[in-house]
């Protein structure tokens, strides 16, 4: 049910309903038994909406939410983990005149609802298809997800939109981590007895800076950092994450081979380096036949263009376009705020863009 707080929406309603069920049953990726509860939910929701409850399928130890075709033409690609630890963003629900706010709602809970909903009244070769570990790089769907695609027709991913436009790039990804093994000493009696791996571990992120390349969009970012125990000890361990993106597959691969090549700047320390390439590309060769239908399917309902948008941040649609299939991303909720305190998703919109998407398959499987 709706909170109390919650206006009448009409026939917005029941989607509401749904998607705050949805949003209260917190999902982060790392929390399996979070997880499996959210996919079960999701199942009794489309039980609701359409009639026939979703499969739970097992994949690599996770729980994936498959309704639909067994091999679809079609595939409708979601995702239902999200990055916040539970009780971590609060109020979990709230509505304030067009705007609903929760951890998980615009990436990509809204999204999610919008493709069950407009899955009503489809009949023919498609399939809802929502993971969850997409959060966290989507190693143990990645290798279905290919295969899926692979034999589909077309692609359509329930990520968040761009300010209401669809995504037809994304930048591919890698992740490193970098652990500088150095030695402990006394940092006041006898640290030249010791390796220091904070200093070691800075002379790393300044060659990682020299690595960026702004003409392919190459960014290799520096992100969480851990060094040492006790201030007054030098640190004999420091660890850090890396977040590696560009929009050409040959820089990535130039990054990762530049990476592996890294050596401690003091002979006697140690580099330890994990992590290595996860999302190609979304080039837009494989999305452009997808967008100019989509489009026109706009236009037939009176819709305002769509437009269009290649971002830095990568999907599962990245996944599925290496994979040969036609892909067309950014098809879920309007709002923004992804992965931060201020999420939101624009309620009137949600209607519209659940309805263009009906239309959308229903003119993929004519």
């Amino acid at each position: 049910m709706t909170s109390e707080k919650t206006p009448k929406y009409g026939r917005l309603e029941p989607m509401l309903a749904a998607l705050e069920a949805l949003v209260r049953c917190e999902s982060p990726t790392e929390d399996l038994a979070a997880c499996r509860s959210v996919v079960t939910l999701a199942s009794d929701i489309a039980t609701r909406v359409l009639g026939v409850p979703a499969q739970i399928k097992e994949i690599e130890g996770r729980p994936v939410f498959w309704w639909g075709a067994e091999q679809p033409d079609v595939v409708v690609l979601a995702h239902l983990d999200t990055v916040w630890p539970i009780g971590s963003y609060t109020p979990l629900w709230e509505i304030d005149d067009d705007v609903l706010r929760g951890p998980g709602t615009f990436d990509m809970k809204a999204g999610f609802i919008q493709a069950l909903y407009a899955l009503k009244g489809i009949e023919g070769s498609v399939a809802l298809i929502a993971t969850t570990d997409e959060e966290t790089g989507s190693h143990a769907s990645k290798a279905l997800i290919k295969e899926v695609s692979s034999r589909a027709k077309a692609v359509l991913v329930l990520e968040a939109s761009l300010d209401g436009k669809v995504k037809t790039g994304r930048k591919g990804t890698a992740m490193y981590q970098i652990k500088v093994h150095g030695l402990a000493s006394h940092a006041g009696l006898e640290p030249e007895k010791g390796i220091n791996s904070t200093t070691e571990i800075a002379h790393t992120i300044l060659k990682l800076s020299a690595l960026e390349n702004s003409e392919h969009g190459t960014t290799v970012v520096p992100t969480l950092l851990s060094s040492g125990n006790t201030t007054n000890t030098v640190p004999d361990l420091a660890v850090l994450d890396i977040d590696a993106r560009s929009f050409s597959q040959a820089e990535l691969e130039r990054v990762d081979r530049e990476i592996r090549s890294f050596t401690a700047h003091n002979p006697q320390a140690r580099l330890e380096i994990t992590g290595g390439l996860n999302r190609p590309p979304l080039q837009p060769s494989s999305t452009e036949a997808l967008y100019k239908r989509s489009e026109k399917v706009a236009a037939s309902l009176g819709m305002s263009p769509l437009g269009c948008a290649e971002v830095g941040g990568a999907s599962d649609g990245n996944f599925a376009a290496a994979a040969g299939a036609q892909v067309l991303d950014g098809l879920g909720a309007v709002g923004g705020g992804a992965h931060a305190p201020h999420e939101w998703v624009k309620i009137s919109s949600m209607q519209e863009r659940s309805d263009f998407l009906h239309a959308f398959i229903k003119d993929l499987l004519s």
